[in-house]
């Protein structure tokens, strides 16, 4: 892993036994799992690890109860006991959530059903997760609802991770410690493909330039709603896409007066399924399912999907004063679902495959179709299982105590404050995004004031976590640390002022002289602007004129 402005060791003619393109949650768990089995494994991204579709999704590790009705309970099943599992080894960065579920007197769903549903659900989960909604908490979303209409209110527990991003990065770092060598910002230009055998790929790295071409003895083709462009650049040919794309849209508001504690699972104003979750200090409403077969890189929410996202809100919360100028941003990532043209999306399978090659004349390369969150680990054991990599694996790394994190929280962060010689609320916010790699940080952090410096006046994440995330987590521009390795930049209060005193703040340790910071901070602020998207002047005048 380099930091900003060093040369990155060439590539050129090596040989891995496996290389995984695309750096989400799926690439860097495989990613993980191959190294793990002692396999020379190598990573590449052609952006940064969780840019993608990762960090554009609603933020939950749930087993998925609406995949109930289309009778996937085997995927239920699975995608719950990896929620477990991740409840329980990376408690720091995965909670429980009270979630309420309220539908009105239109719904076509009957009482009945739902309570089916969730006796199902609840049983497939396994031991109670601690977080039912109260009744104070039914109380409360009663009180704000539509009071025109009847509305059926139930309680069910499922889990979140707030920031995606952190868990890619910790499990990125137990990749390289068991031996992967991981590059982002590194394009895949191609697979080569010769006498039907998948044999390396041609990489672009775009900081330097250079083009490296090395030799493999799998492919793992990981790249989400891109699997079929690295097919059609390399000219192998799946007969039909593998993939059919479609856009999830998100806003994020303000809390609102009278926005639930906790998380709300509706039905939108035409029937649809979405979420109400408190995000990060903030709401954050989702989603939307549009087929969307264009540039992933370029999705980004319409002006019809904020508008049926806020039209779906105000059918739930009708005193909520909120509007297209309350959007403090949105954001849209494609779901790489399988190809299905003949089916609505909502109904195609979130089942996840890995589609071999050999029949497409490329022998010894798998793409990965499909996923979730929950189920990227699993996804990872499944792939070793079908490269016949063996079971070398090592134990998972629990980067939290084994015991309740709030039940050592307390302590811990009394730890970290003493050691790094920073307040309690900087200790607190390190280790819940950090985990076990706190002590470490707080050791940066005890080696000068400015390092226990904040990233900004508004929050007590600290300079010492973006030089961790530079030195040990693969964090290579400004945007890679505060948009996801410390992703600051994604809370309410950020600004261009806060980019600004952040970029020279970071830049003051890391040595960057003027240029470089003016250029970190630039590029930053375009890729911020491109990825959290606010509403644009003519989308606030058409709503101006239809009020």
């Amino acid at each position: 892993m380099n930091l900003p402005g060093t040369t990155r060791r060439p590539l050129e003619g090596q040989h891995f036994q496996v290389v995984v393109i695309g750096g989400g949650i799926n690439g860097v768990a495989i990613a993980r799992e191959c190294a793990r089995a002692g396999r020379r494994t190598l990573l590449v991204e052609q952006h940064d690890f969780a840019a993608g579709t990762t960090s554009r999704s609603t933020r939950m590790m749930h087993g998925g109860l609406r995949y109930l009705e289309h009778g996937e309970i085997g995927l239920v099943r699975e995608s719950l006991r990896e929620r477990q599992r991740l409840l329980r080894e990376r408690s720091h960065l995965v909670h429980p959530v009270n979630f309420l579920l309220a539908l009105d007197s239109k719904s076509r769903r009957s009482a009945l059903s739902i309570r089916t549903g969730l006796w199902l659900y609840r049983r497939l989960g396994g031991k109670p997760l601690g977080a039912n909604a109260s009744q104070e908490d039914e109380r409360r979303l009663e009180r704000v609802l539509d009071s025109g209409r009847r509305w059926s209110l139930f309680s069910f527990e499922d889990a979140q991770c707030e920031f995606p991003e952190r868990l890619v990065a910790e499990w990125l770092m137990e990749a390289v410690a068991a031996g992967a060598v991981a590059r982002n910002h590194t394009q895949v230009l191609a697979v080569d493909v010769f006498h039907g055998r998948a044999k390396g790929v041609l990489l672009h790295d775009r900081l330097s330039g250079k083009e490296d071409r090395v030799e493999a003895s799998w492919i793992i083709n990981a790249t989400g709603p891109w699997a079929d462009r690295v097919c059609q650049r390399s000219r192998i040919n799946t007969g039909q896409p593998m993939l059919g794309g479609v856009r999830g849209s998100h806003l994020v508001l303000p809390r609102f007066a009278g926005a639930p504690d906790a998380a709300v699972y509706t039905e939108a104003t035409d029937g649809r399924p979405i979420f109400v979750i408190p995000w990060n200090d903030q709401v954050l409403v989702g989603t939307t399912e549009i087929p969307d077969n264009g540039d992933p890189a370029k999705a980004e929410p319409s002006t019809n999907e904020m508008e049926y996202l806020l039209r779906s809100l105000l059918h739930l919360f009708p005193g909520a004063r909120v509007s297209l100028h309350d959007i403090r941003y949105s954001f849209a990532g494609v779901r790489p679902l399988p190809f299905s043209p003949k089916t609505r999306p909502s109904d195609v399978s979130r089942k996840h495959y890995l589609h071999d090659h050999t029949s497409d004349g490329a022998a010894h390369m798998i793409s990965v179709v499909g996923g979730k969150l929950t189920t990227a680990a699993e996804l990872a054991r499944q792939c070793v299982a079908k490269l016949g990599l063996g079971s070398r694996t090592a134990p998972t790394l629990v980067t939290a105590p084994e015991e309740s994190l709030d039940a050592l929280l307390d302590g811990w962060v009394t730890e970290i404050s003493q050691a790094g010689g920073i307040g309690a609320g900087s200790a607190q916010a390190i280790v819940e995004w950090h985990g076990g790699r706190s002590k470490a940080i707080a050791s940066t952090a005890a080696t000068s004031a400015k390092m226990r410096a904040s990233l900004c006046p508004h929050t007590p994440h600290i300079v010492a976590e973006a030089v961790d995330a530079f030195t040990h987590q693969g964090a290579v521009t400004l945007a890679d640390v505060l948009l996801r390795r410390v992703p600051v930049a994604l809370g309410g209060c950020w600004s261009e002022a806060c980019s600004r005193d952040a970029a020279m703040r970071i830049g003051t340790v890391m040595g960057w002289n003027e240029h470089q910071a003016a250029a970190e901070l630039e590029a930053f602020e375009t890729e911020r602007a491109a990825f959290l998207r606010k509403p644009t002047r003519v989308d606030l005048m058409l709503e101006a004129a239809a009020d």
